[in-house]
């Protein structure tokens, strides 16, 4: 059991990284083409996939703003009335 744990997460980290890939925006991937990443993690597992998680993951976009749920919470309806 102590032998094929680290395979087992290896392997697991290895198909979350391939998914992820496949489901990022290619142009907000990062360093390199989408193509380049897979082939990296494929053919450098471990070492792959962890620069995928450093260095190619597309950067996470701030929310919104949020707007005031109902018009007595908004300001700019406040200043109207």
């Amino acid at each position: 059991m102590g032998r094929v744990l680290p395979v087992v997460l290896l392997a697991l980290l290895v198909v979350y990284c391939l998914v992820e890939v496949a489901q990022a925006d290619p142009d907000r991937v990062r360093v390199l083409p989408r193509w380049l990443w897979v082939a990296l993690i494929i053919l450098l597992p471990g070492v792959g996939a962890v620069a995928w998680l450093i260095a190619g993951r597309p950067r996470r976009q701030q929310p919104p703003p949020r707007r005031p749920r109902a018009p007595d919470d908004d300001p700019d309806f406040l200043r109207g009335l």
